[in-house]
């Protein structure tokens, strides 16, 4: 099973992330330059070191990264978690004959960088020596470069916990009769830096920030209820989207509006129903149940789109991509330009009109199919290889307007948000429903109480007969492929058969 780390309820994962952060030995990375307080790489190699990349004779990649991360967390007016991490080094892979070679280090000096261009050199000869891949191939791409204009923008510990016990403050005094409450912060900058022997450059970096406030209280019938949401934020710094803590009042005044309604909810009826599923749900089908299957590694390793392609796998009304770095004429949530091989990231594009129309890969892969290369090799730590991960993945919107898609049911749920969700390579998933409502007779009715969907992702996307002409995006999550890994999902909401689970 493919499980994301998509901050499931948001407290536990989110402190246990941070004691891996707090565990995590900071390192400093190449001092020559300071902006905001975080050392920033070299965005030139001296000569004699380009000399050395450039003299291999197959593909190498140099990547230097640095990392900053602050996390914040209130439980109950108790500041639990408040943390500032620092960690970066380089690393370098390199191809020898279809077998790759890898190595790291905790820092970017000179030697360090000689050091790691050896011996990845020198461990893809060996792995080679014993297991010989001639047949291997790489896809060949032009070079490619991009300088990010951007800079980095620090904020100080202090004004993120001030920010939360003053969130705090408000839900405490306005709520009293919840029975617990909490605010996490994030604010994470990744600088990354990559050269490769075939002479492609980029030095970008992945601000991202966000909000998340959780609430619970008591049903009469003893049970728990708790709902979060997350509020603002995106890529770019905290600054940026966040000024006053007021500003966020009125959304926490509807968070516990919708809890409020849930704990009067009922259970909904198990088994096959009509359901118009909103956009934090369709993004994780997007993502989960269909995205995980046409990454061309697991393609290759058996999943359900081995041997699909050109294959109807959904209704003619649903389109996805896994977008680069523009997405429905915007700026991508999480844009991303030039992957970790040094290739120009473009859009891969999934399914179209219902067909299934190709995979999202990296060099290797795209040799093998045949394909475009489209820029998916990604890697989250500096210690980590790249593998074939999305970026920004989403189902396209439709043309229906929502309140037209509630009315058109005459019995059925209207599900609104997912807590988590887990698929396999089959295409089988199932979610967690955390929030949603009866649909009797195309009007809203009952909340409902925490359920779950599942299915078949291409059989459930076949049954899609409205789409909503809005998209959203969910831009808190962390895809747990092998490695941990940013990522944002979307799209509209859409109305399909599928199995809701019941008391």
């Amino acid at each position: 099973m493919i499980q994301p780390y998509f901050l499931k309820k948001y407290l536990l994962p989110f402190i246990i992330y941070c004691v891996i952060l707090y565990n995590y030995q900071p390192v400093s990375i190449l001092h020559e330059r300071s902006v905001g307080g975080c050392c920033r790489p070299l965005t030139r190699m001296n000569d004699k070191l380009r000399s050395a990349l450039t003299a291999f004779d197959s593909h190498t990649e140099l990547r230097l990264q640095q990392t900053k991360n602050r996390r914040v967390g209130v439980v109950g007016g108790n500041l639990v978690t408040n943390i500032s991490a620092n960690a970066g080094g380089v690393c370098a892979r390199a191809n020898c004959m279809g077998a790759w070679g890898f190595a790291s280090a905790g820092s970017a000096d000179d030697e360090a960088v000689k050091n790691v261009l050896l011996h990845a050199r020198e461990n893809a000869g060996l792995l080679n020596a014993k297991a010989p891949k001639q047949g291997k191939r790489l896809a060949r791409c032009a070079p490619f470069s991009f300088t990010d204009p951007r800079t980095f923008k620090d904020t100080e510990q202090k004004t993120l916990t001030e920010f939360a016990m003053q969130l705090d403050g408000y839900i405490s005094k306005t709520y009293p009769d919840l029975t617990s409450r909490s605010v996490s912060i994030a604010a994470d900058c990744v600088t990354k830096e990559l050269y490769t022997s075939e002479g492609s450059f980029s030095y970008q970096l992945f601000p991202r920030t966000y909000v998340v406030v959780s609430m619970s209280v008591e049903a009469e019938d003893g049970t728990n209820m708790d709902l979060y949401d997350i509020f603002g934020g995106g890529e770019g710094w905290f600054s940026d989207y966040y000024d006053d803590p007021a500003a966020l009042y009125e959304q926490i005044d509807a968070l516990y509006t919708e809890l409020m309604k849930k704990r009067e909810g009922v259970f909904p009826e198990a088994g096959e129903q009509l359901c118009i599923i909103d956009s934090a749900i369709s993004g994780m089908v997007a993502h989960e149940a269909v995205g995980h299957t046409t990454e061309a590694d697991l393609v290759l390793a058996g999943s359900v789109a081995a041997g699909a392609l050109g294959a109807q796998v959904a209704s003619p009304l649903v389109n996805l991509t896994d977008f680069a770095n523009t997405a429905f004429g915007k700026r991508a949530p999480l844009p991303v330009f030039v992957d970790e091989e040094g290739v120009e990231c473009r859009d891969a594009v999934i399914i179209k009109d219902g067909i299934l129309t190709g995979y999202m890969n990296n060099l290797e892969a795209a040799a093998h199919f045949d394909m475009a290369p489209t820029g998916n090799a990604r890697a989250f730590a500096f210690s980590d290889e790249p593998l074939i991960r999305m970026r920004n993945t989403a189902i396209h919107p439709g043309k229906d307007r929502l309140e037209d898609m509630i009315a058109s049911v005459d019995r059925g749920y209207y599900l609104t948000r997912t807590c988590n969700g887990q698929a396999d390579t089959t295409g089988e998933f199932m979610f967690g429903i955390t929030m949603g409502y009866e649909i009797r007779n195309g009007r809203l009715g009952s909340a409902l109480r925490d359920t779950t969907i599942s299915g078949v992702a291409f059989n459930m996307l076949k049954t899609v007969d409205m789409l909503s002409d809005t998209v959203c995006w969910d831009i808190a999550g962390y895809c747990g492929k092998k490695q941990y890994m940013t990522v944002s999902m979307g799209g509209p909401a859409i109305r399909c058969r599928v199995n809701v689970g019941g008391r």
